[in-house]
């Protein structure tokens, strides 16, 4: 009865002893490998399958070692014919009818198809690590390689969190710079004094510290992009310098008589409110309507919840790779729950969120019970 069950259903299925020689090897195991189930039986799992997680992070050997399930992970093998199958597999320890440990068990399905459909999925929704089907990143995404094209200054509105740097870095890689050099200077991370010498460098001489020319991020950033990163942020009396150098590519390093001339594409990102600072004095109009020759305006993530299920399922299965953990998925009910929150984080909260629930789960469907408690207490 035993043989005929296992015969009878759609998955692989196969066991081994505690030396993992195969003892047991069902129909379906037959008709994914191609080797028959006398091929199979007592010779090591290893030689049958050919995978490279056989050698290095077995995952029954983990089931047995560890006396657990591992559970739905993706592990390439070889058939008969040496050809590459793709397949979801599910393996746990065995114990005796006393506890006594007595070899394993492993269950394979194809998942080439469900592969193909999700890879499918991903690349009709994502855009050099843009993951939207919102309409209006669409739309922006659509137009960016025309800007890109082009040297033109670009400018990147939204508020923290929202995918301003990988908007910035859709741009290079898809602009004739993307093999020059991409610096980046965080206009709201340096303090005002050390501000211009980080961007415009400085000759030796110039103050007391200066022991040798420093060139800036400016002159660093020749024949590729500079990405002013929070410009909002920038000090008055630096955008005009910063204008100068937009408008005539050359500019003057602390201390020095002569120009420095440069061929450097610029874009800029804030989260701040640009025409706001600029009636109040705050924020120079003739550098911002320098800056706004292609305005990209990103929106938050409250204003695009339909991102969000492809978020979670991006960030998760980047998440599990990069913490060497077996794939996870988020419940349906986990789902809802994430789908209420307000994200005043956006993108990046939400990958921080998912990462500690990701993280404290220890089952492989995470539960609502593992989101932080802060994002119960808002949408409760």
């Amino acid at each position: 009865m035993y043989k005929v069950i296992l015969d009878s259903i759609a998955v692989g299925v196969f066991t081994v002893n505690t030396q993992f020689i195969i003892t047991s090897f069902n129909q379906e195991a037959e008709r994914l490998t191609g080797f028959c189930k006398e091929e199979a039986m007592g010779r090591f799992c290893y030689e049958i399958f050919r995978a490279d997680k056989c050698y290095t992070g077995c995952a029954l050997q983990t089931a047995i070692e560890n006396k657990a399930r591992v559970t739905k992970e993706r592990v390439t093998i070889l058939d008969k014919n040496n050809n590459e199958l793709l397949v979801e597999i599910t393996t746990s320890a065995l114990l005796g009818k006393e506890g006594n440990f007595i070899g394993g068990v492993e269950s394979f399905i194809d998942d080439s198809e469900r592969y193909i459909l999700e890879s499918k999925i991903q690349e009709h929704y994502s855009f050099h690590s843009i993951v939207s089907k919102d309409e209006k990143i669409l739309q922006l995404l659509e137009v960016m390689p025309a800007l890109a094209a082009s040297d033109t200054a670009i400018l990147l509105l939204g508020e923290t969190g929202t995918g301003k740097d990988l908007f910035a870095k859709a741009i290079l890689n898809l602009s004739h710079r993307k093999e020059g050099p991409f610096v980046k200077v965080n206009c709201a991370a340096l303090p005002e004094h050390l501000l211009e010498s980080e961007l415009f460098g400085y000759q030796k001489g110039a103050f007391t510290d200066a022991k040798s020319n420093k060139p800036g991020r400016f002159q660093l950033a020749h024949q590729g992009t500079l990405f002013l990163d929070e410009i909002g942020d920038l000090p008055l009396p630096l955008q005009a310098k910063l204008l100068q150098a937009l408008e005539d590519k050359e500019f003057f390093p602390l201390g020095a008589t002569q120009p420095i001339r440069v061929d450097t594409r610029i874009i800029a990102s804030t989260h701040r409110d640009l025409p706001s600072m600029v009636d109040s004095g705050k924020f120079r109009a003739d550098l911002y309507y320098r800056l706004k020759v292609a305005v990209m305006h990103i929106s938050p993530l409250r204003e695009r919840k339909s991102d969000i299920p492809l978020l979670i399922d991006y960030f998760c299965k980047e998440i599990c790779a990069l913490q060497h953990l077996h794939r996870k998925t988020f419940s349906n009910q986990s789902r809802e729950v994430l789908l209420k929150y307000s994200y005043p984080g956006n993108i990046r909260e939400l990958k921080n969120i998912l990462e500690y629930a990701v993280l404290i789960e220890s089952d492989e469907i995470v539960h609502p019970g593992s989101l932080p408690q802060y994002v119960w207490e808002e949408v409760n």
